[in-house]
């Protein structure tokens, strides 16, 4: 019996007590999507308005930049952290020359471009071919009237029932009145 509660004893010395988890101060994070956007001979510059930035300290503004991306991470602003990545970037960008400045409400990301005196049409290779496909071609050798039913062929694709129901109706209403000999418009 001795022998039992001395066993016992050893394994309650042996036993760790369980790790004590700190709860998280920080909040959840908050994705940024809104931001402006412009630049220079030599850099492109991203505008993050983010109120009272200017007072969080400084380590808790970090971006990390690769040649075609960066990341954006503010932590503990007003007890959420905020994030915003962009990848993609049109065209290369030099990571050294690259940095971020805190002004009053405001991030500044400075994108150092490594072709200077190049023109930015668009901050990512993904908004580029976005805008590039709502374009539409002009082809000044067709006949014109193929360019409207090609424009109205892609009306049609990309509308809803309704849409599809008013061109439909439009059309059959335009060849029964060729039919009858009514090509008046």
């Amino acid at each position: 019996m001795q022998q039992k509660s001395q066993r016992k004893a050893e394994l309650l010395e042996n036993e760790k007590p369980a790790a004590v988890v700190a709860p998280i101060t920080t909040g959840y994070t908050v994705k940024i999507s809104n931001y402006g956007w412009d630049q220079s001979d030599k850099f492109v510059k991203i505008y993050i308005t983010l109120t009272g930035v200017h007072q969080v300290p400084t380590e808790n503004v970090q971006v990390h930049f690769t040649e075609r991306s960066f990341d954006l991470l503010v932590k503990n602003l007003n007890g959420k952290s905020y994030s915003m990545i962009v990848n993609n970037l049109l065209k290369p960008i030099s990571v050294e020359g690259s940095s971020k400045k805190i002004k009053t409400d405001t991030v500044l990301i400075l994108c150092r471009k490594k072709a200077e005196n190049t023109r930015w049409d668009y901050l990512t290779q993904v908004e580029k071919e976005c805008k590039e496909k709502e374009k539409p071609s002009y082809d000044t050798e067709t006949d014109p009237s193929e360019g409207l039913m090609n424009v109205l062929k892609k009306i049609y694709e990309d509308g809803d029932d309704d849409m599809k129901r008013t061109i439909n109706k439009a059309w059959v209403e335009s060849r029964e009145k060729q039919a009858k000999g009514d090509t008046e418009f």
